[in-house]
């Protein structure tokens, strides 16, 4: 790194060296360069309370700061306008609490308000919860929820996302599903997320398959999607860089990392795939949640509480009468 910064500020003095006689795109390389080598002074001189870490890609790498307390750098930004700040989403409390999203924020002493959905739940909506799955670390979890899910995409005719936690489990649903569905299958990866979400609509009984990036920002309404997959409850990689040194500033502090950060970001964003099923007022669908963690552990409670009210069976029947219901 300490080469990189040299080498970009020597560049950076060489085309700006003649500035009469370089063309103008040399100058503004220049200033490229020199912007760049500040950058990369800040990133490996960067402030305390500041996690650094870097990504590989095919074409290289990207170096990233992250404050490791986003609370107080946001402080710091609202003090600036001293103005009133409201915040609004689908996705901010967890079993009604918004405590991890304010004290993330630095907002302690917010005033909160949960109000219902618009969406009728309990009428529009089915949990379904498999039963007999193996525990997620299992390596038989995979296909063991592909089976138990086949009867399921039988009854709702496709129109399903099936949304996993890893691109490896993504995989090998995919190989696993060829063939032996009768329906379109669309997997993250074999076109942009548009034009495949494009394709999944026109279908009419699409089965889509995707990972992080569809578990968000998809707005699929109509009887096109009538059934939502999740493989996993969404726990963050302990290997993330950023979640790896936040967990230590916690347990140094003397706090418990897990109900502090990791088990209210996987809360939220299992709310955040759960938002794809029902998007208007006239959707129905039936929700699969293949964790039994939900049911085995004490924590699963925290999930379930965090949903929007809705029956729930462990019957396979009762998903089968639902969709007879739909027309």
């Amino acid at each position: 790194m300490a080469r990189l910064g040299e080498a970009l500020a020597a560049l950076a003095k060489g085309l700006a060296a003649h500035p009469g006689e370089a063309p103008a795109e040399w100058q503004q390389l220049a200033e490229r360069c020199t912007e760049l080598a500040g950058n990369l002074a800040l990133w490996r001189a960067p402030e305390a309370d500041w996690i650094r870490w870097y990504e590989t890609g095919g074409a290289g790498f990207a170096l990233h700061a992250t404050p490791a307390q986003p609370g107080a750098v946001f402080a710091e930004h609202r003090a600036h306008y001293g103005r009133a700040w409201v915040f609004t989403s689908a996705t901010l409390a967890v079993a009604g609490d918004f405590g991890h999203f304010a004290r993330s924020m630095g907002l302690e002493g917010a005033e909160g308000l949960c109000f219902e959905s618009p969406f009728d739940y309990r009428r529009q909506a089915l949990l379904y919860l498999p039963p007999g799955l193996p525990e997620p670390s299992d390596p038989r979890h995979t296909t063991s929820l592909l089976e138990a899910v086949l009867p399921v995409l039988e009854a709702s005719g496709g129109r399903a996302f099936l949304l996993f936690t890893s691109h490896r489990a993504l995989q090998a649903a995919a190989a696993w599903l060829r063939g032996r569905v009768p329906y379109p299958l669309f997997v993250q990866g074999q076109a942009p997320r548009s034009p495949l979400l494009d394709a999944f609509r026109l279908s009419g009984n699409g089965v889509l398959l995707g990972t992080a990036s569809f578990w968000e920002g998809v707005d699929i309404r109509g009887e096109a999607l009538s059934c939502v997959v999740i493989d996993k409850l969404p726990f963050a990689a302990p290997n993330d860089p950023v979640l790896e040194a936040r967990i230590a500033r916690l347990r140094e502090a003397g706090e418990d990392p897990f109900t502090g950060l990791q088990l209210p970001r996987a809360v939220l964003t299992l709310k955040q795939g759960i938002g794809r099923l029902i998007r208007g007022v006239e959707d129905r669908g039936v929700l699969v949640i293949g964790d039994p963690r939900l049911r085995t552990r004490g924590y699963g409670r925290v999930f379930l509480d965090s949903l929007p009210p809705m029956p729930v069976s462990e019957a396979l029947a009762d998903v089968r009468a639902f969709f007879a219901t739909t027309g």
